[in-house]
């Protein structure tokens, strides 16, 4: 029995297929569809109540089945059109196989060519475009890193990263069992099994310095799941730190720098910030550049601490003798 899910496609096929092969018989269509003569026949059925809007006797969809079993349809000239997507939905499936195209030490590079070829032929001029140039990842030597990367993928063993933290501007050291590569908003990113942090982590590969594949075999823990990164790329912690920052019209860019749970209006034309992190050191390091426009609220250990480095930072300030 054929459920709806696989009706849909079957039918959006079936009526192309016998406009081009009028008098075809059930038998045969039946077994090239591989289904049953009998769900052949309901299929037919239910064509006969699509057509145009408007939906009157002339614009239905006609179909003749004769005692012998040979089908004819007509009245279905739309459905015998060559699929072409619109541009909004072919550029970015192009953009983003050229990007998996350009990739590195990528297997199966026959399907993906293939899958590009079939694309830009549906696509019509809009894969002509010839300003369309990706350029994955341009920093910090990437593509040898991405090689090393696949490689410990491909023979499931574990990778040692020399990892660049901006947020603490420092360079760590760890082994990761490597889970998969996927691009993110057109960046590539490394999902594994962190030793370091014994979590599932995700590490841009332009801010992986170096990596090396180890002897270890890859034993990420059973429980240790790859991310939805559809839910997005930054997804908060249950041990995660919940921040609130203020901000005045001189410090807006810090919404667009850090991924925020919410960003609301203040009527100074600033914003209130909320986010959640596992390390609130930076923050501590991006009240004191932001300085008067924009301080910590919450939480209270935090004000306390950006307090501190604030009176800090100003008595260095008078012991060096800098003017005011």
């Amino acid at each position: 029995m054929s459920g709806s899910t696989d009706q849909l496609p079957r039918l959006l096929s079936l009526v192309p297929y016998l406009l081009t092969r009028p008098g075809a018989r059930m038998a045969d269509v039946a077994r090239t569809f591989g289904v049953s003569e009998e769900q052949i026949a309901r299929d037919l059925s239910l064509v006969y109540m699509c057509g145009l809007p408007g939906y009157f006797p002339g614009d239905l969809i006609e179909v003749d089945i004769t005692a012998s079993g040979r089908i004819t349809v007509s009245n279905a000239d739309p459905m015998s059109r060559p699929l072409r997507l619109s541009r909004d939905e072919a550029l970015p499936l192009i953009v983003g196989l050229r990007m998996l195209a350009d990739l590195p030490g990528l297997q199966d590079r026959d399907a993906v060519d293939s899958a590009l070829a079939k694309l830009e032929d549906a696509a019509g001029d809009v894969a002509a475009i010839a300003s369309i140039a990706v350029d994955v990842d341009p920093a910090r030597g990437s593509a040898e890193v991405l090689v090393v990367v696949h490689r410990g993928l491909a023979e499931k063993r574990r990778l040692h990263l020399s990892y660049y933290v901006p947020a603490r501007d420092e360079t760590t050291e760890r082994d990761v069992d490597p889970m998969r590569v996927s691009i993110v908003e057109g960046r590539s990113y490394l999902e594994g099994w962190c030793r370091l942090a014994e979590a599932v982590r995700l590490f841009r590969l332009d801010r992986i310095t170096a990596a090396s594949v180890l002897d270890a075999p890859a034993d990420p823990p059973a429980d240790a799941l790859p991310r939805d990164l559809d839910a997005g790329l930054f997804q908060a912690g249950p041990s995660d730190t919940r921040v609130v920052l203020e901000v005045g019209p001189a410090g807006r860019w810090v919404s667009e720098y850090y991924p925020c749970e919410s960003v609301e209006p203040l009527p100074d034309g600033g914003a209130r910030l909320k986010l959640r992190t596992p390390d609130t050191r930076w923050v501590r390091r991006l009240a004191l550049r932001l300085g008067r426009h924009g301080r910590v609220v919450e939480p209270p250990d935090l004000v306390d601490a950006v307090t501190a480095d604030a009176k800090a930072a100003v008595a260095s300030y008078v012991a060096a003798g800098l003017p005011d």
